[in-house]
């Protein structure tokens, strides 16, 4: 799947605000992005900010080399009164 969600406690704030945070391939443009939330989530999209994020290299607890892949954070903005159920928190 290209989409990942990012639910952390910042992004669990912002979604009260009608601000989603996901996690996309870096190949992926806006359009292609709001065609894809659209049709899985049966939403409107209203802006789409993203930001690239460069691969690293980690150690491991080997002292050995490994890659992170490059991926896109894409924040996504929805009509009013829409909301996204992952992002519900309990309390």
């Amino acid at each position: 799947m290209y989409i990942k969600p990012v639910i952390t406690e910042k992004s669990l704030s912002s979604a009260k605000e009608g601000k989603y945070t996901f996690v996309v391939k870096c190949s992926l443009t806006k359009h292609q992005i709001r065609l894809l939330i659209q049709d899985a989530f049966n939403v409107h999209v209203t802006k789409i900010a993203t930001a690239n994020r460069k691969r690293e290299v980690k150690r491991t607890y080997r002292g050995q080399r490994q890659m992170t892949p490059a991926t896109k954070k894409v924040i996504v903005s929805l009509k009013e009164g829409e909301s996204i159920d992952l992002f519900k928190s309990k309390n």
